[in-house]
């Protein structure tokens, strides 16, 4: 079986430090069901030649990757996504709360109250660059 073709899109000015983008990036696409289980990924070594990172970069994304279920490593094999990908959904969905979080506390030094956190996240969710991704 091929590895997957893994492009990511790595950006410096990206606030998340480069192993988070593309732990991310990769998760997106286990759960989009665009990786089936299985699926070989590139080696470290490859990824990080592709990518422009360091090999400790893409180690430690595929070792955060592999505690949180994602993919699956075999010694002088490799690494596949996972055969189970709900450790994916969890993974993004602990992302997300972390999101949340930090935005409510935000939104507290802002002295936003609900409704004006509320406000601010439908005009978010109403956002050209969002409503377009749904369709």
């Amino acid at each position: 079986m091929v590895s997957v073709s893994v492009e990511l899109f790595l950006s410096a000015s990206d606030p998340r430090p480069m192993y988070q983008q593309i732990i991310d990036q990769i998760t997106t696409r286990v759960m989009a069901g665009d990786w089936a289980s299985g699926q070989p990924l590139p080696s470290i070594r490859e990824l990080a030649a592709t990518s422009g990172v360091s090999v400790i970069t893409v180690k430690r994304a595929y070792d955060e990757l592999e505690r949180a279920g994602v993919i699956a490593t075999r010694h002088g094999k490799g690494s596949v996504v996972a055969e189970r990908t709900d450790h994916a959904r969890q993974l993004l969905e602990a992302g997300l709360a972390k999101q949340l979080a930090d935005t409510v506390a935000i939104a507290a030094q802002l002295g936003l109250d609900r409704d004006a956190l509320h406000q601010r996240l439908d005009a978010a969710l109403d956002a050209p660059s969002l409503s377009s991704s749904k369709e």
